[in-house]
Protein backbone atom coordinates (compact mmCIF):
# COMPACT_ATOMS: atom_id res chain seq x y z
CA UNK A 1 0.00 0.00 0.00
CA UNK A 2 1.41 3.39 -0.92
CA UNK A 3 0.77 6.37 1.29
CA UNK A 4 2.23 9.18 -0.82
CA UNK A 5 -1.29 10.03 -2.02
CA UNK A 6 -1.87 13.64 -0.97
CA UNK A 7 -5.49 12.75 -0.16
CA UNK A 8 -4.60 9.84 2.15
CA UNK A 9 -6.22 10.09 5.57
CA UNK A 10 -5.61 8.32 8.87
CA UNK A 11 -7.03 8.69 12.35
CA UNK A 12 -8.94 7.23 15.26
CA UNK A 13 -12.55 6.09 15.38
CA UNK A 14 -14.35 4.72 18.43
CA UNK A 15 -17.67 2.89 18.43
CA UNK A 16 -19.88 3.49 21.44
CA UNK A 17 -23.24 2.12 22.45
CA UNK A 18 -24.99 0.06 25.05
CA UNK A 19 -23.42 -3.29 25.89
CA UNK A 20 -24.01 -5.91 23.20
CA UNK A 21 -25.04 -3.68 20.28
CA UNK A 22 -22.37 -5.17 17.99
CA UNK A 23 -19.37 -2.87 18.50
CA UNK A 24 -16.75 -5.62 18.67
CA UNK A 25 -18.32 -7.54 15.77
CA UNK A 26 -18.20 -4.35 13.68
CA UNK A 27 -14.55 -3.70 14.63
CA UNK A 28 -13.59 -7.24 13.58
CA UNK A 29 -15.54 -7.00 10.33
CA UNK A 30 -13.83 -3.76 9.28
CA UNK A 31 -10.36 -5.03 10.25
CA UNK A 32 -11.00 -8.33 8.44
CA UNK A 33 -9.64 -10.35 11.36
CA UNK A 34 -10.73 -11.13 14.90
CA UNK A 35 -9.02 -8.59 17.17
CA UNK A 36 -11.81 -8.19 19.75
CA UNK A 37 -13.71 -11.04 21.37
CA UNK A 38 -17.47 -11.16 20.93
CA UNK A 39 -20.22 -12.60 23.08
CA UNK A 40 -23.91 -12.09 23.73
CA UNK A 41 -22.98 -11.27 27.33
CA UNK A 42 -22.83 -7.59 28.38
CA UNK A 43 -19.46 -6.06 29.31
CA UNK A 44 -17.53 -8.52 27.17
CA UNK A 45 -15.02 -5.81 26.17
CA UNK A 46 -12.94 -4.61 29.12
CA UNK A 47 -10.11 -2.66 27.50
CA UNK A 48 -9.67 -0.17 24.70
CA UNK A 49 -8.60 -2.53 21.90
CA UNK A 50 -7.16 -1.04 18.73
CA UNK A 51 -7.88 -2.66 15.39
CA UNK A 52 -6.40 -1.29 12.16
CA UNK A 53 -8.45 -1.27 8.96
CA UNK A 54 -6.52 -0.56 5.75
CA UNK A 55 -8.23 1.08 2.77
CA UNK A 56 -6.76 2.54 -0.42
CA UNK A 57 -7.87 6.02 0.66
CA UNK A 58 -6.88 5.84 4.31
CA UNK A 59 -6.25 3.96 7.52
CA UNK A 60 -8.89 3.58 10.22
CA UNK A 61 -7.61 2.93 13.73
CA UNK A 62 -10.69 1.50 15.41
CA UNK A 63 -10.71 1.73 19.18
CA UNK A 64 -13.16 -0.83 20.57
CA UNK A 65 -14.24 0.18 24.07
CA UNK A 66 -16.39 -1.31 26.85
CA UNK A 67 -20.11 -0.62 26.56
CA UNK A 68 -21.17 2.62 28.26
CA UNK A 69 -23.41 1.96 31.24
CA UNK A 70 -24.30 3.22 34.70
CA UNK A 71 -21.68 1.42 36.84
CA UNK A 72 -22.59 -0.74 39.85
CA UNK A 73 -19.06 -1.84 40.84
CA UNK A 74 -15.54 -0.42 40.94
CA UNK A 75 -14.80 -2.48 37.81
CA UNK A 76 -17.77 -0.80 36.10
CA UNK A 77 -16.44 2.64 37.08
CA UNK A 78 -13.01 1.79 35.67
CA UNK A 79 -14.53 0.50 32.41
CA UNK A 80 -16.49 3.73 32.01
CA UNK A 81 -13.29 5.70 32.69
CA UNK A 82 -11.61 3.84 29.80
CA UNK A 83 -14.45 4.93 27.51
CA UNK A 84 -14.25 8.57 28.63
CA UNK A 85 -10.47 8.72 28.16
CA UNK A 86 -10.67 7.10 24.73
CA UNK A 87 -13.42 9.37 23.43
CA UNK A 88 -11.42 12.46 24.37
CA UNK A 89 -8.71 11.45 21.87
CA UNK A 90 -10.56 10.15 18.80
CA UNK A 91 -11.44 11.93 15.55
CA UNK A 92 -14.81 10.25 15.02
CA UNK A 93 -17.31 8.65 17.41
CA UNK A 94 -19.65 6.08 15.89
CA UNK A 95 -22.78 5.67 18.01
CA UNK A 96 -24.13 2.14 17.45
CA UNK A 97 -27.85 1.45 17.78
CA UNK A 98 -29.30 -1.93 16.77
CA UNK A 99 -32.09 -1.84 14.19
CA UNK A 100 -34.07 -4.53 15.99
CA UNK A 101 -34.39 -2.80 19.39
CA UNK A 102 -36.25 0.41 20.17
CA UNK A 103 -34.18 3.35 21.41
CA UNK A 104 -34.28 3.32 25.20
CA UNK A 105 -32.96 5.19 28.24
CA UNK A 106 -29.48 3.65 27.83
CA UNK A 107 -29.18 5.01 24.29
CA UNK A 108 -30.39 8.45 25.35
CA UNK A 109 -27.92 8.46 28.27
CA UNK A 110 -25.00 7.72 25.92
CA UNK A 111 -26.17 10.31 23.40
CA UNK A 112 -26.11 12.93 26.18
CA UNK A 113 -22.55 11.88 27.12
CA UNK A 114 -21.38 12.60 23.55
CA UNK A 115 -21.80 16.35 24.17
CA UNK A 116 -18.67 16.17 26.35
CA UNK A 117 -16.56 15.45 23.23
CA UNK A 118 -17.13 18.41 20.89
CA UNK A 119 -13.91 17.81 18.91
CA UNK A 120 -15.00 14.46 17.49
CA UNK A 121 -17.35 14.12 14.53
CA UNK A 122 -20.45 12.08 15.38
CA UNK A 123 -21.81 9.30 13.18
CA UNK A 124 -24.91 7.23 13.92
CA UNK A 125 -24.53 3.59 12.91
CA UNK A 126 -27.72 1.52 12.84
CA UNK A 127 -26.43 -2.05 13.28
CA UNK A 128 -27.99 -5.49 12.74
CA UNK A 129 -30.21 -4.36 9.83
CA UNK A 130 -30.31 -7.98 8.64
CA UNK A 131 -32.19 -8.84 11.84
CA UNK A 132 -35.01 -6.32 11.29
CA UNK A 133 -37.69 -5.72 8.65
CA UNK A 134 -37.30 -2.84 6.20
CA UNK A 135 -40.05 -0.78 7.89
CA UNK A 136 -38.35 -1.35 11.28
CA UNK A 137 -35.00 -0.20 9.87
CA UNK A 138 -36.63 2.89 8.33
CA UNK A 139 -38.35 3.71 11.65
CA UNK A 140 -35.07 3.32 13.53
CA UNK A 141 -33.24 5.61 11.09
CA UNK A 142 -35.90 8.28 11.69
CA UNK A 143 -35.72 7.83 15.46
CA UNK A 144 -31.92 8.13 15.40
CA UNK A 145 -32.07 11.21 13.19
CA UNK A 146 -34.12 13.01 15.86
CA UNK A 147 -31.47 12.44 18.56
CA UNK A 148 -28.96 15.02 17.28
CA UNK A 149 -27.48 16.63 14.15
CA UNK A 150 -25.23 13.77 13.01
CA UNK A 151 -22.37 14.11 10.53
CA UNK A 152 -23.73 10.94 8.91
CA UNK A 153 -26.26 8.17 9.55
CA UNK A 154 -25.35 4.76 8.12
CA UNK A 155 -27.31 1.49 8.37
CA UNK A 156 -25.14 -1.65 8.33
CA UNK A 157 -24.89 -5.33 9.15
CA UNK A 158 -21.45 -6.42 10.34
CA UNK A 159 -22.28 -10.14 10.21
CA UNK A 160 -23.70 -9.99 6.65
CA UNK A 161 -21.21 -7.39 5.41
CA UNK A 162 -23.97 -5.00 4.30
CA UNK A 163 -22.77 -1.40 3.74
CA UNK A 164 -19.41 -1.97 5.48
CA UNK A 165 -17.52 -0.48 2.50
CA UNK A 166 -19.80 2.58 2.61
CA UNK A 167 -19.19 2.97 6.34
CA UNK A 168 -15.40 2.70 5.94
CA UNK A 169 -15.40 5.22 3.09
CA UNK A 170 -17.52 7.73 5.04
CA UNK A 171 -15.43 7.37 8.20
CA UNK A 172 -12.16 7.91 6.30
CA UNK A 173 -13.55 11.10 4.74
CA UNK A 174 -13.91 12.51 8.28
CA UNK A 175 -10.30 11.79 9.29
CA UNK A 176 -7.41 14.27 8.99
CA UNK A 177 -4.99 14.15 6.06
CA UNK A 178 -2.11 12.01 7.26
CA UNK A 179 0.48 9.43 6.39
CA UNK A 180 -0.39 5.87 7.48
CA UNK A 181 0.07 5.54 11.24
CA UNK A 182 0.71 1.78 11.20
CA UNK A 183 2.53 -0.61 8.83
CA UNK A 184 0.40 -2.15 6.07
CA UNK A 185 0.38 -5.59 7.72
CA UNK A 186 -0.66 -4.40 11.22
CA UNK A 187 -4.11 -5.46 12.42
CA UNK A 188 -3.94 -4.66 16.15
CA UNK A 189 -1.74 -3.28 18.93
CA UNK A 190 -2.73 -6.12 21.24
CA UNK A 191 0.18 -8.28 22.36
CA UNK A 192 -0.14 -12.04 21.84
CA UNK A 193 -0.56 -12.88 25.55
CA UNK A 194 -3.49 -10.48 25.87
CA UNK A 195 -5.16 -11.83 22.74
CA UNK A 196 -4.83 -15.38 24.09
CA UNK A 197 -6.26 -14.37 27.51
CA UNK A 198 -9.23 -12.79 25.78
CA UNK A 199 -9.89 -15.85 23.60
CA UNK A 200 -9.92 -18.02 26.74
CA UNK A 201 -12.37 -15.60 28.39
CA UNK A 202 -14.57 -15.68 25.29
CA UNK A 203 -14.65 -19.50 25.48
CA UNK A 204 -15.67 -19.30 29.16
CA UNK A 205 -18.46 -16.81 28.41
CA UNK A 206 -20.23 -19.19 26.02
CA UNK A 207 -23.20 -20.70 27.81
CA UNK A 208 -22.57 -19.39 31.33
CA UNK A 209 -25.33 -17.88 33.44
CA UNK A 210 -26.14 -14.19 33.08
CA UNK A 211 -24.59 -13.04 36.36
CA UNK A 212 -21.37 -15.00 35.94
CA UNK A 213 -19.67 -13.15 33.01
CA UNK A 214 -18.90 -10.07 35.10
CA UNK A 215 -17.18 -12.29 37.67
CA UNK A 216 -14.75 -13.95 35.25
CA UNK A 217 -11.18 -12.73 34.71
CA UNK A 218 -8.31 -14.54 32.96
CA UNK A 219 -4.56 -14.23 33.50
CA UNK A 220 -1.67 -16.09 31.87
CA UNK A 221 0.99 -17.60 34.12
CA UNK A 222 3.32 -18.83 31.40
CA UNK A 223 3.76 -19.52 27.70
CA UNK A 224 6.47 -22.01 26.73
CA UNK A 225 7.44 -22.73 23.12
CA UNK A 226 8.50 -26.35 22.68
CA UNK A 227 10.63 -26.27 19.53
CA UNK A 228 11.10 -30.06 19.61
CA UNK A 229 7.35 -30.66 19.31
CA UNK A 230 6.19 -27.56 17.37
CA UNK A 231 3.98 -26.91 20.38
CA UNK A 232 3.14 -24.01 22.68
CA UNK A 233 2.29 -24.75 26.31
CA UNK A 234 -0.04 -22.16 27.84
CA UNK A 235 -0.81 -22.04 31.57
CA UNK A 236 -3.77 -19.82 32.44
CA UNK A 237 -5.90 -18.96 35.47
CA UNK A 238 -9.65 -18.35 35.43
CA UNK A 239 -10.69 -16.17 38.37
CA UNK A 240 -14.23 -16.09 39.74
CA UNK A 241 -15.61 -14.36 42.84
CA UNK A 242 -17.24 -17.23 44.76
CA UNK A 243 -16.74 -20.95 45.36
CA UNK A 244 -20.17 -21.70 43.87
CA UNK A 245 -19.06 -20.03 40.61
CA UNK A 246 -15.93 -22.19 40.55
CA UNK A 247 -18.16 -25.27 40.49
CA UNK A 248 -20.19 -23.87 37.58
CA UNK A 249 -17.06 -23.21 35.50
CA UNK A 250 -15.56 -26.65 36.18
CA UNK A 251 -18.83 -28.55 35.61
CA UNK A 252 -19.65 -32.17 36.41
CA UNK A 253 -16.38 -34.13 36.60
CA UNK A 254 -14.60 -31.25 34.83
CA UNK A 255 -16.74 -31.53 31.69
CA UNK A 256 -17.44 -27.81 31.33
CA UNK A 257 -13.81 -26.79 31.82
CA UNK A 258 -12.72 -29.36 29.24
CA UNK A 259 -15.23 -27.88 26.79
CA UNK A 260 -13.87 -24.37 27.49
CA UNK A 261 -10.33 -25.62 26.84
CA UNK A 262 -11.29 -27.24 23.54
CA UNK A 263 -13.10 -24.09 22.32
CA UNK A 264 -10.24 -21.83 23.37
CA UNK A 265 -7.60 -24.03 21.69
CA UNK A 266 -9.57 -23.98 18.44
CA UNK A 267 -9.27 -20.16 18.41
CA UNK A 268 -5.70 -19.91 19.75
CA UNK A 269 -4.02 -22.42 17.39
CA UNK A 270 -4.71 -20.44 14.17
CA UNK A 271 -3.45 -17.31 15.94
CA UNK A 272 -0.12 -18.83 17.02
CA UNK A 273 0.27 -21.18 14.04
CA UNK A 274 1.12 -24.16 16.25
CA UNK A 275 -0.52 -26.86 18.29
CA UNK A 276 -1.42 -25.71 21.79
CA UNK A 277 -1.33 -27.50 25.11
CA UNK A 278 -3.65 -25.47 27.35
CA UNK A 279 -3.73 -25.83 31.13
CA UNK A 280 -6.61 -24.00 32.87
CA UNK A 281 -6.86 -23.55 36.64
CA UNK A 282 -9.98 -22.06 38.24
CA UNK A 283 -9.32 -19.84 41.28
CA UNK A 284 -11.48 -17.76 43.59
CA UNK A 285 -10.68 -14.07 44.17
CA UNK A 286 -13.42 -12.93 46.56
CA UNK A 287 -15.47 -9.97 45.22
CA UNK A 288 -12.60 -8.86 42.97
CA UNK A 289 -14.82 -6.46 41.01
CA UNK A 290 -15.10 -4.25 44.11
CA UNK A 291 -11.57 -4.63 45.49
CA UNK A 292 -9.00 -2.05 44.23
CA UNK A 293 -6.01 -4.29 45.02
CA UNK A 294 -7.42 -7.34 43.28
CA UNK A 295 -8.52 -5.23 40.29
CA UNK A 296 -4.92 -4.02 39.98
CA UNK A 297 -3.56 -7.56 40.13
CA UNK A 298 -5.98 -8.66 37.43
CA UNK A 299 -4.94 -5.80 35.16
CA UNK A 300 -7.74 -3.25 35.64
Amino acid sequence: MTTDNSEFRAGFVSFVGRPNVGKSTLTNALVGEKVAITSSKPQTTRRAIRGIAHQASGQLILVDTPGMHRPRTLLGERLNAIVQTTLGDVDVIGFCVPANEKIGPGDRYINEQLDAFPRAKKVAIVTKIDAASRPAVAAQLLAVQEMRDWDAIIPISATSGIQLDTLATELIKMLPLSQALYPADAVTEEVLADRISELIREAVLEGVEDELPHSIAVTLDDMIEREDKDLIEIYANLFVERDSQKGIIIGHQGSRLADVGARARAQIEPLVGKQVFLSLRVKVAKEWQRDPKQLGRLGF
